[in-house]
């Protein structure tokens, strides 16, 4: 049988066909397109001509396009709708691509090349490519000497595998971690919908008759919210926070042991005092003092505000709390004090509705974007929508895609990937997923959102938009391709949007009666915004500040208990409360440790939280939502990928650099 993956797609804007795909395509692309690639990067080596940007530059940027295929096709399939047989293939490729990245950034000859290029005859996106391919060869280890260079290989290899199987364990852990009751009445204070689609589940589980809460990533879990009974709440987060940590099949201790051991080994090979100090290095943040001063600063106020809203809770309740018991009090206090039910609010967020009166209509007011659904594209799952994304004079500029609903084939949490680049040098309009976790309404229900799960959409959908807007030339520098303490700042700002007043009265309707949410009803959430940041700046920052503590030793030093040392990091940040697990605790912090892409990072969402305050101030002074200011936003910032140093394209944007008390006002730390 053919391969429909070793040629260019012919569905609209190269769409992978997944439809016709098995386990064994991807593995033969990805194994053929490393051929490809090696064979490529000889020929650059070896030509006798002098090094030019046309033949070594954009002949790199040129080569390893069934590679990239193949393995954007796999990472979003394996992601979204694993199995054991695209498991195994995840197992088999990873260290063979970590080798493979190491033979061109560990490759002297290519990089005399990329040396010897005129950069002063270049300018703009010419030599911004240049300059990152220079960059990424230095903090590669090109410098190093042949000894250094072959341990460094060997470290990446180790690493790549360890991060996949730390990705695939836990996956299976949210899984395993569902918590199953026998009876209805265990799960009062939930409504008659969410008990039609627990008992669905567990019916899918093979739990016939009995009733299953499913995981979500983080270590807090909606249901906390609403269940009435405290022993099933308790019940709950215990499943929960012992995720990764348990003597099982599941266990990723000596997992993580070892890749912080590796990543402080690397770290030491390159140069650098810890990993945390070669991560920023690639970063907006000046460095890891400035990150760590901003997050120590915050520290002491989250905490005593998480300390006032437990009194409160523990008033309200009439009687001490515990953390299974917090989020549970916390919504009967916001609700008595601003009349704001979170589950009653349900009703009007329905998911269909917030999709194209919400995202898209704020889309649409903005950058004049529009949006047809194309039901004859099939992807990976029958869940999965596509829409023909248009500019507003109708010529095409890409393809959204949205898998929204939890299922067990899929990781947790929510993201957006890009399964093909916006690039006018290799001809490409974007296609890009919005993957999430929603929970899976009952058979002809509707899918009824939280608070949190509206606010995941926009934030998700402004990541899809950093991709669809993207106006640049080089695959490499386009899109959300930033640096990664860049990527969460357009998917934050986006979040705006869902409040605002025209947006919210076009999709907040009840999903039975057609009723507009009353328009007072956003003036109460905007009362009630500073409740609740006492825990979620302090969950927040003990993620954040456990994910440097576990990258800030030298690899002489690397601790040998995974509980002790998490516990002793957060004693030393002042977090360590029980009350307030941090949002991730190491067994299950994917973020760092299921491939290591936020490794010593996790810090970004807040430092890109500064941008993110201080733009939205910029709407609100220059009159909101408007063509005029997504204009000026879509073409300062959002259009311009990495083609220019980021903080610059803030700076074209706002007129100065960011401010950081609009975030102190917004966390309640001014």
């Amino acid at each position: 049988m053919t391969n429909p993956l070793l040629s260019p797609s012919t569905l609209p804007y190269g769409l992978t066909p997944f439809a016709e795909l098995t386990p064994r395509h991807y593995r033969e692309a990805v194994l053929q397109g490393l051929q490809e690639q090696r064979a490529e990067l000889e020929a650059i080596v070896e030509d006798p001509a002098g090094a030019t940007f046309a033949n070594t530059v954009l002949a790199l940027e040129a080569s390893g396009r069934l590679l990239d295929r193949a393995l954007r096709a796999l990472d979003t399939v394996a992601g979204a709708d694993g199995s054991p047989e695209l498991d195994a293939v995840e197992t088999e490729v990873t260290p063979l691509l970590a080798a493979h990245r190491d033979g061109i950034y560990l490759n002297d000859g290519l990089y005399r090349r990329f040396a010897a290029v005129d950069a002063g005859s270049l300018a703009g996106e010419d030599l911004r490519l240049l300059e990152e391919y220079l960059r990424e060869f230095r903090l590669a280890g090109i410098d190093l000497g042949a000894g250094a260079q072959e341990r460094l290989k060997a470290v990446n290899t180790r690493l790549s595998a360890l991060g996949t199987e730390f990705a695939q364990k836990a996956k299976e852990a949210v899984n395993a971690g569902a918590l199953v009751v026998d009876t209805e009445e265990e799960l009062r204070g939930l409504d008659a919908d969410a008990i039609r689609s627990a008992a669905q589940s567990a019916t899918d589980a093979g739990h016939e008759g009995k009733y299953l809460i499913p995981l979500i990533q983080p270590s807090s879990q909606p249901a906390l919210s609403v269940l009435e009974k405290p022993r099933t709440r308790a019940a709950l987060l215990r499943n929960s926070l012992a995720r990764g940590t348990q003597d099982d099949t599941l266990d990723v201790r000596a997992n993580i042991l070892e890749q912080v051991a590796l990543r402080a080994e690397k770290a030491e090979l390159l140069g650098f005092e810890n990993y945390a100090e070669l991560a920023v290095q690639d970063q907006t943040a000046p460095g890891l003092r400035p990150v760590l001063e901003m997050l120590r600063r915050m520290a002491p106020s989250a905490r005593a505000n998480a300390g006032a809203e437990a009194a409160y809770l523990a008033v309200s309740a009439g009687g001490p709390i515990t953390a299974a018991d917090w989020q549970f009090h916390s919504d009967r206090v916001r609700a008595e004090r601003f009349q704001v039910d979170e589950q009653e609010l349900r009703a009007y967020f329905e998911l269909n509705t917030v999709i194209e009166h919400g995202i898209f209509a704020a889309a649409g007011r903005l950058f004049g974007l529009r949006f047809t659904e194309r039901f004859d594209l099939p992807a990976y799952h029958p869940d999965v929508r596509a829409w023909e994304v248009f500019e507003e004079d109708g010529s095409p500029l890409g393809l959204f895609l949205g898998d929204y609903f939890t299922r067990p084939s899929k990781r947790g949490g929510a993201w957006m990937n890009s399964l093909v680049e916006q690039s006018t040098f290799a001809g490409t309009h974007p296609v890009v997923f919005n993957t999430l976790n929603v929970a899976r309404p009952a058979e002809g229900e509707p899918a009824l959102l939280t608070l949190d799960e509206l606010r995941t959409v926009f934030h998700e959908f402004g990541h899809a938009l950093h991709g669809l807007l993207s106006r640049v030339k080089y695959p490499k520098l386009s899109g959300a391709n930033v640096p990664r303490d860049f990527v969460e700042y357009p998917s934050q700002v986006n979040e705006m949007w869902m409040f605002d007043p025209e947006i919210l009265a076009g999709y907040a309707r009840h999903h039975e009666t057609g009723e507009p949410l009353d328009p007072a009803v956003l003036g109460r959430l905007e009362d009630a915004a500073l409740w609740g940041q006492g825990f979620g700046t302090m969950e927040y920052l003990g993620a954040a500040l456990l994910d440097l503590a576990w990258h800030s030793f030298g690899a002489d030093s690397v601790p040998a208990d995974v509980e002790a040392f998490e516990q002793s990091s957060l004693e030393a940040a002042g977090l360590a409360w029980e009350l307030v697990p941090p949002r991730y605790r190491s067994g299950y912090f994917q973020h760092i440790f299921a491939g290591g892409w936020y490794a010593a990072g996790y810090y970004s969402y807040i430092w890109s939280e500064v941008l993110d305050a201080d733009t939205v101030e910029w709407f609100r002074e220059n009159g909101g939502l408007s063509r005029d200011n997504g204009e000026h936003f879509r073409a300062e910032l959002l259009s311009r990928g990495n083609s220019r140093d980021p903080l610059t394209s803030f700076r074209a944007f706002r007129g100065r650099d960011a401010d950081v008390a609009p975030l102190l006002k917004r966390r309640g730390l001014a």
